[in-house]
């Protein structure tokens, strides 16, 4: 996992350089809008994970394994 958020951490400031024509008051290299990024990125994967695995959790296992 740290892999990944080195390597998307460095994609995204050379990003953020290439497109820095086009963001209008914000710096390439703020920290508030990453902080931002990964914050909405964080709420999306653990919404994403929890609402299934909360209706999951509501089957009694063995019926679960009875319908397939």
């Amino acid at each position: 996992m740290a892999a990944e958020l080195v390597c998307g951490l460095a994609f995204a400031f050379l990003a953020a350089r290439m497109a820095d024509s086009m963001l209008w008051g914000v710096k390439p290299s703020d920290p508030a809008i990453y902080a931002m990024g990964i914050a909405v990125l964080s709420v999306a994967g653990f919404v994403s994970a929890y609402l299934p695995a909360r209706r999951a959790s509501a089957i009694e296992p063995s019926e679960a394994l009875r319908q397939n």
